[in-house]
């Protein structure tokens, strides 16, 4: 997908809104990940979180994606005190353009679950960078790296 025009999407967001892509109009990362409350994620959320001032003085900005209901982020963003905007793709159909739904095993059975994660979409609506099969230490760092060399 890399240098491949990002794919248009809206989705229904957190705090009553509706993500537009082609609103973004400035570098967005795009992290996708598996389900709110839970270990991995809860981290990854913070990760960005944490560096989310340095990725706006970068002139990007961010969203999470995961399959949750809105109810699920509203809580999740609340709890972790996220300021950025988690999206609700409870249909997959953004986790399908993006070719993140994957079978995983999950305590040796066989589910079908997003795969962790992330794309950077430059300005000119171009994914830049994409990352798959994240591992979330150290993941939100190497992002904004990328981030800042746009």
């Amino acid at each position: 997908m890399e240098g491949q025009r990002c794919p248009d999407f809206t989705l229904p967001a957190t705090s009553g809104k509706t993500f537009v892509l082609e609103e973004a109009g400035k570098p967005l990362v795009i992290y996708f990940y598996p389900k709110d409350n839970t270990p991995g994620c809860t981290n990854e959320s913070m990760a960005f979180r944490d560096l989310y001032a340095d990725f706006k003085a970068a002139g990007a900005d961010i969203v999470g994606v995961s399959r949750d209901g809105l109810k699920s982020h509203e809580n999740f963003k609340a709890k972790l005190e996220l300021p950025f905007e988690l999206l609700s793709d409870g249909d997959e159909t953004v986790c399908t353009l993006f070719d993140v739904m994957k079978m995983k095993n999950l305590y040796g059975k066989q589910v079908r679950g997003v795969e962790r994660s992330t794309f950077v979409v430059a300005a000119d609506g171009t994914i830049a960078r994409a990352w798959r099969g994240v591992k979330v230490p150290g993941h939100a760092e190497e992002v904004l790296a990328f981030v800042k060399t746009l």
